[in-house]
């Protein structure tokens, strides 16, 4: 399931999820820019290592600080492929700007960031004698995929679903794809901690820890009626309930 446009009031100039992409995909770039020894060094001192804190006196024979706590944030700007920082980007650019225009540009980046460290603090929870590196946004954009479902669980989120070699454009109710994409994580990740010799390289439970803390910001925040009137970007005819056509000229300008 790859998301391809959604139909939520998107904020029309989306600064922060700009300033985002433009951040992770630069570090990205730089990382590939250095030898290996160089990336090496910098996936000990800025990837998530979860033994550097659950075994401090092993962490600090292999050289890990267990008082460094930058990996916590730093982690979720980095990334191992091209696949795996360009899903991360896609997935920001669709459902961030719709959260940044409903939560501000602070309220977004708090969402953003502290999802991203729940997600870490679940996966450390999960798997706290791993020495493997951990490192991507995925934690951090699945808070945002929650809190998106939250606030419009009926909007449309026009996806990908390839048969075969033909691509069909279906549209699904935000909760919906919410919904499926959380099941798919839970399920791989009990998966994985049933049977950890068959675990892949992605962190599912940071994905889960990411997606239940962005869900109860979002809940909150609407408890609390905490909102920001931003400018947005919408579509200029609905027709009722029904899904727009997919046309950049379909589009204008609201508050």
């Amino acid at each position: 399931m790859l998301p391809f446009i959604d139909t939520a009031p998107r904020a029309a100039r989306p600064v922060v999820v700009l300033s985002l992409i433009a951040l992770n995909s630069l570090v990205f770039l730089w990382m590939r820019s250095l030898p290996t020894p160089a990336v090496n060094a910098v996936l000990v001192h800025y990837a998530l290592i979860p033994l550097r804190y659950t075994d401090p006196v092993l962490a600090r024979a292999e050289g890990l600080d267990p008082s460094n706590w930058w990996p916590m944030v730093t982690d979720m700007f980095m990334h191992g492929g091209w696949l795996h920082v360009i899903f991360n980007m896609w997935f920001l650019w669709i459902f961030g700007p719709a959260m940044e225009a409903r939560f501000g540009r602070i309220g977004f980046a708090t969402l953003y960031l502290a999802g991203g460290v729940a997600a870490n603090l679940v996966h450390l929870a999960t798997h706290p004698d791993s020495v493997e590196p951990v490192l991507g946004a995925s934690g951090a954009i699945a808070a945002v995929i929650a809190a998106y479902a939250v606030i419009y669980p009926g909007a449309r989120v026009i996806t990908i679903i390839p048969i075969w070699i033909i691509p069909l454009f279906i549209p699904v109710p935000a909760f919906i794809f919410a919904i499926v994409w959380f099941g798919m994580q839970i399920l791989q990740g009990s998966s994985e901690l049933v049977s950890p010799d068959m675990a892949g390289a992605v962190a599912w439970w940071a994905h889960i820890g990411g997606f239940v803390f962005g869900a109860l910001f979002a809940l909150l925040a609407g408890a609390m009626g905490f909102g920001v009137q931003t400018s947005t970007t919408v579509w200029a005819e609905t027709r009722g309930k029904r899904v727009p056509d997919v046309r950049p000229s379909g589009w204008d300008r609201r508050w």
